[in-house]
């Protein structure tokens, strides 16, 4: 019990964290230098601009808004509350800063380096959030209902709808940040599958030795992993041997390589990288 509410807690807090860097990308990077790399906030970049009296936070809030209560009559229970909370919080955060520490221009006079941190820490904390089974909502409900109710290429609809997005800056803000919206939007596109991707890998390791029950004792009662043991036979000497499998994240993956190195130093590894386990102790089967 405390265990689980432990995990609970952490999964909170690291979605909380998320959702703290994607706003720290999009309000002092994203929106005082009007790039629009599409979803609800390229949109409310857009709107800011012809709707002087509301600030792309106000209209963050108010599309995030209308898109949960959609989401929840749409969706029902299917819909997520971790997303519900992320895009909550995402518009909190902003409406906040906005009070605190008002923008009139951007921070430094070097867009393409601002370029890089508004693409850079929103895909930091989206992968965070997808990694957690989240995300800030959005266009993310548009095509949680547009799969449940059409046969269409999310993926490809998605994008189509964030290019048309980006090429609006074109319009409102004129090409030199049109282009480097559109520049930002293939960054983003490539920079996030490669940050989720790094936070989900995880090390396999396969070990060949004539001594198991040490080795099975410190995976299962130290690193509390579990193991799959199998049988083999040498194919030179045709001595007995044992396989073991396991799967751990890369900091037990070195606390296990050392061991086996001190106490199995004629074991046999084969240790390789996963983005996606799935089973107790990793991803759940969804």
């Amino acid at each position: 019990m405390r265990r689980e509410l432990g995990k609970n807690l952490k999964e909170w807090s690291l979605i909380t964290l998320g959702v703290a860097i994607m706003t720290v990308g999009i309000y002092f990077f994203k929106f005082p230098n009007h790039f629009s790399t599409g979803g609800v906030t390229g949109i409310a970049v857009v709107l800011g601009h012809y709707v002087p009296g509301l600030t792309p936070g106000t209209f963050v809030s108010i599309i995030n808004i209308l898109l949960l209560i959609i989401g929840f009559l749409v969706l029902g229970k299917s819909f997520g509350i971790r997303t519900a909370y992320a895009s909550l919080l995402m518009s909190g955060l902003l409406q906040l800063l906005e009070i605190l520490l008002p923008l009139e221009k951007p921070l430094t006079s070097q867009p393409l380096m601002e370029l890089m941190f508004a693409v850079g820490l929103p895909a930091v904390g989206s992968a965070l959030l997808f990694n957690l089974d989240a995300s800030s909502g959005g266009t993310d409900i548009v095509a949680m209902i547009l799969r449940k109710y059409t046969s269409l290429n999310i993926g490809i609809a998605l994008l189509c709808s964030d290019t048309i997005i980006t090429l609006a800056a074109c319009v409102a803000f004129g090409m030199e940040t049109g282009l480097f919206s559109v520049l930002g939007l293939i960054i983003k596109s490539l920079f996030i599958d490669v940050v989720a991707d790094n936070l989900r890998i995880q090390k396999c390791f396969h070990i060949i030795t004539s001594h198991p029950e040490r080795l099975e004792k410190y995976i299962t009662e130290d690193l509390h992993r579990g193991a799959t043991r199998l049988h083999g036979e040498g194919v030179y000497t045709h001595d007995g041997k044992t396989i073991l499998l396991t799967a751990v994240n890369r900091h037990q993956a070195v606390l296990l390589r050392n061991y086996i190195h001190q106490e199995d130093p004629a074991a046999f590894l084969i240790i390789t990288t996963s983005t996606e386990i799935i089973g107790k102790g990793f991803r759940g089967v969804n």
